[in-house]
């Protein structure tokens, strides 16, 4: 149990090293995920950090990151592979000639299809295989972590393509026969809970929710990514976003709009927060004018609730 609880905490602190800061919980389950060759399903509000936990983890362990960005109508096509259409179209046309003499004397239409069979192998073959994402991540040769990203967006019928997927990290081309990993990959899957993910998926996955941080874990992260902010300003900024989440807002402010404003608070000269400076840049922490016009008539209290 030691050994599992130290070789966590050096994950959490190997993170850090790469300007992630993560929660005890977070390293938990990536951890666990690497030790039992389980895919990791992070789920939570946009701008937690969720992407950027598998790029800080590729960096961890130098490995490639490949990407899949997860939308409606996806496909296996698009994921997984395609052929090069294009290049054997050119194929074909340079083979003209070689076509013309192999089915000149050709007795019939049966007779051209089988002779025509005989070349078919070589438009199907790897020269014209184009590997998508999927297919990228099984043969990577020093194994690659694998980010499907956005996972809700996709349609049920991928979804369900997934699962044969990360079942055996294994897939099947007529073509070709089946390819299994050179190495298995470590998978993340991120949702924004956009839809309900099937129980199926879910059974496949570890799970890992990761919230909004607390006000402890923010300031780490704002003393890690906005190095030369004041320890002063940094806590005005980080009680006063915290004060903004608890409103009626159509998005509220996450940890990527929280590092935004410090960034610009810094480029402002700002050693403590002033209504008029909060004013000017509320933009940058809320999306749409209707959680500007909510939050406005609040400014005030909640910036003396940010230097309480």
């Amino acid at each position: 149990m030691t050994d599992a609880v130290e070789q966590i905490q050096g994950l959490a602190d190997e993170l850090a090293g790469v300007g992630y800061i993560s929660s005890e919980d977070v390293a938990t389950v990536v951890y666990l995920g690497d030790a039992l060759g389980k895919p990791v399903l992070v789920e939570g509000p946009p701008g937690v950090g969720k992407t950027e936990l598998a790029r800080a983890l590729a960096d961890v362990v130098d490995r490639e990151l490949i990407r899949l960005q997860c939308y409606e109508g996806l496909d296996e096509g698009r994921a997984l592979y395609e052929w090069k259409y294009g290049k054997q179209l050119l194929y074909t046309q340079l083979l003209r000639d070689r076509l013309g003499s192999l089915l000149a004397d050709s007795d019939s239409l049966d007779d051209a299809v089988r002779r025509l069979d005989t070349l078919g192998g070589g438009f199907f073959s790897e020269p014209f295989l184009e590997a998508r994402p999927l297919l990228q991540a099984l043969r990577s040769e020093r194994g690659a972590v694998l980010l499907i990203d956005e996972v809700d967006k996709s349609d049920p019928e991928f979804e369900a393509f997934l699962l044969e997927f990360l079942a055996d990290y294994q897939v099947t081309i007529p073509e070709l026969g089946t390819i299994g990993a050179v190495h298995a990959p470590m998978v993340f899957l991120t949702s924004n809970g956009s839809r309900e993910l099937s129980e199926a998926l879910k059974r496949r996955c570890l799970h890992l929710h990761i919230p909004y941080p607390d006000r402890a874990l923010e300031e780490r992260i704002l003393a890690q990514r906005v190095p030369g902010m004041g320890e002063t300003l940094r806590a005005e900024v980080v009680a006063f976003v915290h004060g903004l989440r608890v409103l009626d807002l159509r998005k509220r402010p996450a940890i990527s709009e929280t590092l935004d404003w410090a960034r610009t608070l810094l480029l402002l000269q700002a050693d403590r927060l002033d209504t008029e400076l909060v004013q000017r840049t509320l933009n940058v922490l809320l999306k749409f004018q209707d959680d500007v016009e909510t939050a406005t008539p609040r400014l005030r209290e909640l910036q003396a609730g940010a230097r309480s």
